[in-house]
Parts: C-alpha cells; structure tokens; sequence
C-alpha cells in the first residue's frame, strides 16, 4: 500500500485517483501519523436466492379478507 503525505494528496489527487480506480490502496498521513485511506469503490450487490425462505413462510388462507372492524378503526383512528 503507498502513502503519501497531505500535501502531495492535495497536489497530485488526479494522479492518486487513477492510481486507485486501478486497485491500489493509498493511505494519506500527515506528520507520518495515517489519516485516511483512498481506496476503490466496489459497486457490489447482494446476491439475490430466489426461493431461499420457500417452507419458511406461511400466509393465512383469509390473508386478504377483510379486518375486523375494531381492529380497521384502530388503524383509521375512530373512535365510533
């Protein structure tokens, strides 16, 4: 891993930048005490299983029907 100071940073950050997008790590130090680090962005995603809960869910044969009404004016704020 290079590093270089805050001052070459500032100075050459284009350079550093290029440097980084093709996989290298740069800290930057000040006083030679480390401060950050430029490193590349990875665009990752996770990765998607389709199907990974199948036999773990279960919904309610009456999952769509209507609530009850106590519990619908709960959920509309009435007090009737």
């Amino acid at each position: 891993m290079k590093s270089v100071n805050i001052h070459e940073a500032k100075t050459h950050l284009s350079r550093l930048l290029d440097e980084v997008s093709r996989g290298e790590e740069i800290t930057i130090a000040k006083a030679g005490k480390p401060i950050a680090r430029l490193v590349p962005v990875t665009a990752s995603r996770p990765t998607r299983t389709p199907g990974f809960l199948r036999g773990k869910i279960r919904i309610s044969d009456d999952f769509d029907e209507p609530l009850p009404v106590d519990i619908q004016k709960s959920f509309e704020g009435s007090d009737d």
